[in-house]
């Protein structure tokens, strides 16, 4: 989704990251645009179609609009229902529905008819968070062979499309699909893995609902109504109330505000390919912003460069097979290598990709039709907020590549101009990320329009883009499934939590503080204090190089596992060792466990990752090893240990298992300050 940032609506070409919308690479299923324009109220809420699956169990909510007293008629089955539209047009009822299984046909009638054809009747599943919920199947472990095996006719599936609000939004957009192998490579892989298991043991219909958007924080997803109170977000709900006030466009975050009120650049069109740039200065890129005269302050600059192309232009070679991937194996490309802090790319005036992502380095796929033959004009916005910043990489990594794979190199001279001159006491954005990470602006945009479907209950797949305020969560998550549930009315359902993988380079010494480690035990802590919910460890699983781990199936197996323990009452084990109590001796301590069914074992060639420290908190690595359900943790340069951590960084070594094949999560007996601990952006 290069072209998705400011004001265009997106292409579904993107790099899946921590943060989610950055250079491009990878599509994500709920990416957003700027708010489009205002459609026409429907007869039947967009959230039913055809190829539903409706909640079993219980009675079903259904919706839409309608003329002011307009009696609705809603026949499933031997199953009837009405309801009268009222003064705001909004007519709403509940349906008994019939027996689990289909298909059925929903009748719906009053002023207009309607019909909803190959209706199922089984579980609905809510599937939120962010990129890595979103993922589709086509990007995961053994992709093409998944995919060509996906017949699962009565799993069905609704992608909410992205779409941030600062008010109630009525209408999303999307559609009800079944599983096949012409629909699953876009399925969210995570709820498909989940539903698959779900399936095979239960063997009713499984309806998934995914309302996924990458690099948003959780409190993108809860209302101001249940943020308020927690005093964490009062500078930016601040800011959205402000911008409501405004009547601003409902970008969902806050650096193209910050544009829009302050980049002259935008404002006076300096990417079009018709400006007289000739009265610019010259600058080398790499570099330009001390020959700006801001070498070492906040800034932004637009810098453009004329190519020449050949006439006509290069064409993809032929591939005997489709290339594997995101996007074609030869395609037009723009890559500016690393940029702080952040860059727009246009072609010709047309906006190819933007990212604020600092180390991911800028790859543009340009579509067909923006380069032409003879003079083309790049130009490239960036913003610099550190001394440090601006294009940070070696000139060769700058360079369009063309169709047939010849690279022109772009480092070198440039013209430039500076467009905002930002140090103090100019305002800097509250953020830099320019996809939607404001408060509440999904739950307004993307989770209140569906409500109140009824569901079975929820899985969850965030934490990434907050993991840098990792204590925090514990707080804010709770917040936000209380929100989830007063929103779609059917008590404390199911709410199942994955926790974060393995990532980044592991560390040879013992980590004191680790944002992606404190944010797990947030998740734990919420997990274990939220009722009816449950917590699913992939610790086990990741990439140190890749935030989008390829390996779906255990993270969907796990969520599995505890809705089949907990919500469908099957005799399984859901949960790996669960530290149960400490016992401290002379010279080392004593961990006992729960969950540890079929016994405490260890995958691999030794038992870790395992740290101990005494009354001086220097943390040094133990010996470890395993005596029925227990682990006694020892080491001879802590003679007197009073604390042990295991698996406590990001990507660490973690071996623990039960003998049902599950692992132990990270855990700490310490209560001591962590790295996140009090840290606010704002």
């Amino acid at each position: 989704m290069g072209q998705r940032y400011g004001r265009s609506i997106c292409i579904l070409v993107i790099t899946l990251s921590i943060a989610g919308f950055r250079a491009v690479s990878q599509p994500t299923p709920g990416q957003t645009a700027q708010t489009p324009n205002a459609k026409a109220l429907p007869f039947v809420s967009t959230i039913f179609g055809d190829n539903m699956v409706l909640q079993r169990g219980k009675p079903d909510a259904i919706w839409g609009w309608s003329d002011p007293g307009d009696t609705i008629r809603v026949e499933m089955g031997e199953k009837t229902a009405t309801a009268v539209a009222g003064p705001d047009r909004r007519w709403q009822l509940k349906i008994d529905p019939p027996a689990a299984g289909g298909p059925y046909t929903l009748k719906i009638s009053g002023h207009q008819t309607f019909e909803l054809h190959n209706v199922l009747v089984g579980d609905v599943w809510l599937c939120g968070g962010q990129s890595n919920m979103g993922l589709p199947l086509r990007f995961t472990k053994n992709a093409d062979e998944e995919i060509k095996a996906a017949n699962y006719p009565e799993i069905r599936f609704f992608t909410v499309a992205g779409h941030p609000a600062y008010h109630h939004v009525d209408v999303i957009d999307g559609k009800w699909q079944a599983v096949s192998p012409e629909t699953a490579s876009w399925i969210s892989a995570v709820g498909y893995y989940f539903a698959r298991r779900v399936q095979k043991d239960v063997h009713i219909p499984i309806g998934l609902v995914v309302d996924a958007v990458g690099g948003t924080p959780a409190e993108s997803w809860t209302s101001e109504a249940s943020l308020r109170p927690l005093h964490d977000f009062d500078i930016p709900l601040a800011e959205l109330d402000r911008l409501k006030s405004e009547n601003a466009p409902e970008y969902g975050n806050y650096v193209m505000h910050w544009y829009d009120r302050y980049d002259t650049g935008q404002k006076n069109h300096w990417a079009a390919p018709e400006l007289d740039d000739s009265a610019w200065k010259s600058v080398p890129v790499p570099g330009g912003f001390a020959e700006l005269g801001v070498p070492d302050t906040p800034a932004v600059a637009w810098f453009r460069k004329e190519i020449v192309l050949p006439d006509p232009l290069p064409k993809a070679t032929p591939q005997p097979t489709p290339a594997p991937g995101p996007f074609p194996r030869s395609g037009n490309m723009l890559s500016l290598g690393e940029i702080e802090r952040m860059d727009t790319a246009y072609v010709n005036g047309i906006e190819v990709g933007g990212s604020s992502w600092v180390e991911n380095p800028r790859r543009y796929f340009i579509r067909d039709g923006i380069l032409k033959p003879g003079r083309n004009i790049i130009a490239i916005r960036v913003l610099k907020s550190k001394p440090v910043g601006g294009f940070l990489s070696k000139p060769e990594e700058l360079n369009l590549t063309l169709a047939d794979g010849t690279k022109i190199p772009l480092a070198g001279e440039w013209k430039a101009k500076l467009s905002v001159d930002a140090k103090p006491p100019q305002e800097l954005p509250i953020a830099y990320e320019n996809w939607p990470i404001m408060p509440a602006v999904l739950y307004e945009g993307m989770l209140s329009p569906i409500a109140p479907i009824s569901i079975t209950g929820a899985i969850w797949y965030q934490g990434e883009q907050n993991s840098p305020r990792g204590y925090q969560y514990r707080k804010i998550l709770p917040a936000m499934i209380a929100d989830w549930r007063a929103l779609f009315a059917q008590g404390d359902f199911p709410f199942y939590i994955v926790s974060l993988p393995a990532f980044t380079k592991h560390s040879d010494t013992p980590v004191n503080g680790d944002d992606w480690t404190e944010l797990r035990e947030s998740q734990a802590v919420a997990a274990a204090a939220v009722p009816n919910a449950c917590l699913a460890v992939t610790i086990d699983t990741g990439e140190a190089d890749n935030i989008h781990s390829k390996d779906k199936e255990p993270v969907g197996d796990r969520l599995a596992r505890c809705a089949l323990a907990k919500q469908y009452g099957e005799k399984i084990v859901y949960s790996g060792p669960t530290l149960e109590s400490v016992e401290r001796a002379p010279g080392a301590i004593r961990l006992h466990f729960a969950h540890t069914d079929g016994g405490l074992v260890t995958k691999g060639d030794k038992l870790g990752e395992f740290s101990i420290a005494g009354d001086d908190r220097n943390w040094v690595w133990a010996d470890a090893h395993i005596e029925g359900d227990t682990v006694v943790v020892s080491s001879p340069a802590v003679p007197h240990p009073t604390e042990v951590r295991y698996a406590w960084q990001s990507n660490p070594v973690a071996t623990l298992f039960n003998g049902a094949g599950l692992p132990a999560a990270p855990f700490r007996t310490d209560n001591w300050p962590g790295k996140t601990e009090g840290v606010r952006p704002y």
